[in-house]
């Protein structure tokens, strides 16, 4: 007698019974990879010179970063295109979606499969009664390459939700309930099976968003014994013949509960802890800066009709950012067919492309420092989704209190919205500050030079735009030079007092003030070229930071690290080697007097 997870586990391995704790070698239907460690799959299959088993059972999901717009990510979907070109594997690039919705949607995986991807919330197939995990790139390699895997049988429990469900809540909010109830670990390792009349409404979306969060409670998955519709689905979308897998009568449970959902809230989790769960009641009122609507929890259909619902006719809260992300894009193309989308444009909401958003650090859905987020992803670790405070909630909670401007429910909407007051509490040291002068700064500058002797240097090459949201002046330095070809190391050879000498129209390219700052973050005295970029040029003024146009420095007959002494105000160069001495650009009345304030915003 065996439940769901063991008549699986028992089918895939070409056995009659498996027990919990046996380690048992699994036929892998499904083989996926995503955008995120899909190329260190391919790395590894490559590495231990092996074949991929079985093409057609084998995708790439760019879920991750569906804009492609991380260097990185860029680098890492393109090599994962060019072996799929190579292994003739099935792509579901940018523009798909989140790879473990398309295995159901697609129809590549059914009730009964097996189904591994590098996504750690892979075990989201339990809503159709699958079998899903998470795996790292060596066990997804492994399973490309011989088509099986080795897993332990997990012990199983069974939860019995009682009573009706009220109303109002979402399955989010149940979800939330059960993590409330079990926390993070008391069902660490489990096979979590979910019954009673409860579950057997519960539509595809709904069990979808449940089964989630089997993650965050620390279970191996959340399985859903498939309903009449949700076997339909499956059928429809795969064209095959379903046999659905229940578990026996009698089979073994090592926990059973039974919970009455009457007792459900609305729930929230706490920043920095998914189980950390309260009613909404106690932070309603909670002043908001953005709401986040998406994830593969919460960014399917059913979900953004009720988000459509709350937002129609109204406005998001002033100075509250809403993004919204759906889960795939036939999801993205139903909002467009039925209205949705303009309703979310209307309302002040930004739409974003179908993926996984925020949850993975690769689409819209971060939060700065201090920020304050209402999100219907599944986790909210501190980092995971910025550098802010992460509420998890329902759609319709996080929906609300976009429009609300604090932490709200859909039945308590305020007749205004709640709004951001100015600061009146500056910091005693702002109140007191003066721009003080620095006129003793010296005029002549000495130190070792670089030869970088080539033309038209961009400001892509000397700060590449990957690096552009560093706005702390000390972590800008590492990233000098590291785009111009043969001076990758320029940061780490460099000394403090160091002086650049170039070509022509050094810096020129985009607007960008790091191109400037990343030389002063280094300790670099000064930049000689023949011409500068007129954007570089003013920047690099407007910086305190010494920059000197030449004609000819062929006279001092230099070499890689030679000393030279500049005099600014007489506009001289000598080569304290050899003595011999060149007279460049002298700086101008205005490039003086920011040069000794050390700033135009000082002036």
């Amino acid at each position: 007698m065996m439940t769901i997870i063991e008549k699986i586990l028992a089918t895939h391995a070409g056995l009659d019974t498996v027990s919990p704790g046996e380690i048992v070698d699994i036929r892998i239907d499904v083989r996926l990879a995503r955008d995120f460690g899909g190329a260190n799959v391919v790395k590894n299959i490559k590495e231990k010179a092996l074949y991929v088993a079985d093409p057609k059972r084998t995708f790439f999901t760019f879920d991750c970063n569906p804009t492609g717009s991380d260097q990185k990510y860029a680098a890492n979907q393109q090599l994962c295109r060019q072996f799929a070109r190579d292994q003739r594997i099935k792509v579901y690039d940018i523009n798909s979606g989140i790879g473990t919705h398309l295995a159901i949607d697609q129809g590549l995986a059914v009730p009964g499969s097996t189904v591994v991807s590098t996504d750690s919330h892979a075990n989201i197939l339990g809503a159709i009664g699958a079998f899903g995990q998470g795996m790292g790139d060596r066990d997804i390699a492994a399973a490309w390459s011989r088509g099986a895997v080795w897993f332990k049988v997990p012990a199983s429990v069974k939860i019995t939700l009682t009573g009706k469900r009220p109303y109002h809540l979402t399955a989010k909010d149940i979800v939330l309930n059960l993590l409330n109830e079990f926390g993070a670990n008391s069902l660490l390792g489990y096979a979590v099976e979910l019954y009673g009349e409860i579950i057997d409404g519960l539509s595809l979306d709904e069990r979808i968003t449940i089964s989630s969060m089997a993650t965050e409670m620390g279970a191996i998955a959340i399985l859903f014994p498939p309903s009449k519709a949700v076997i339909d689905y499956c059928k429809k979308r795969s064209g095959e013949t379903i046999q659905a897998v229940y578990a026996d009568e009698e089979a073994h449970y090592d926990k059973t509960f039974e919970i009455d959902a009457r007792s459900f809230f609305y729930g929230i989790s706490l920043p920095g802890k998914p189980h950390d769960v309260v009613p909404v009641e106690k932070v309603k009122g909670t002043k908001i800066d953005s709401s986040f609507i998406g994830s593969c929890t919460n960014g399917r259909m059913e979900d953004l009709r009720l988000v459509a619902r709350i937002l129609n006719g109204r406005k998001v809260a002033p100075g509250v950012v809403l993004k919204i992300v759906p889960s795939t894009d036939e999801v993205w193309n139903k909002c467009l067919d039925e209205g949705l989308i303009k309703i979310f444009k209307e309302a002040g909401a930004l739409l974003g492309n179908a993926g996984c958003a925020g949850c993975a650090s690769g689409q819209i859905g971060q939060n700065g420092p201090g920020e304050k987020t209402v999100s219907t992803g599944n986790r909210n670790f501190a980092g995971k989704q910025g550098k802010g405070e992460v509420y998890l909630a329902s759609p319709t909670v996080a929906a609300a209190s976009a429009v609300a401007g604090h932490i709200t429910t859909p039945d308590d909407l305020p007749e205004e919205p709640s709004v951001f007051t100015p600061s009146h509490k500056l910091k005693e040291e702002t109140k007191r500050a003066v721009k003080r002068s620095q006129n003793n700064k010296s005029t002549v500058l000495e130190g070792k030079v670089w030869l970088i002797p080539e033309d038209n240097i961009d400001t892509d090459m000397i700060y590449h735009n990957r690096y552009l949201a560093v706005t702390k002046l000390e972590e800008m330095g590492q990233y000098t030079f590291d785009n111009l070809a043969g001076w990758e190391d320029y940061a780490a050879k460099t000394e403090v007092g160091d002086i650049v000498i170039t070509g022509k129209n050094f810096g020129a390219g985009s607007s960008r003030q790091q191109a400037v700052d990343c030389f002063k973050a280094l300790g670099n005295q000064a930049i000689l070229a023949q011409s500068f970029g007129a954007i570089y040029e003013r920047n690099a003024i407007n910086a305190g930071f010494p920059v000197l146009v030449y004609d000819d420095l062929s006279v001092l007959e230099l070499i890689d690290r030679d000393t030279i002494r500049i005099e600014l105000e007489a506009g001289k160069v000598t080569n304290l080697r050899n003595g011999k001495q060149v007279k460049v650009k002298k700086f101008s009345e205005v490039q003086m007097a920011i040069y000794q304030k050390g700033d135009l915003l000082l002036m």
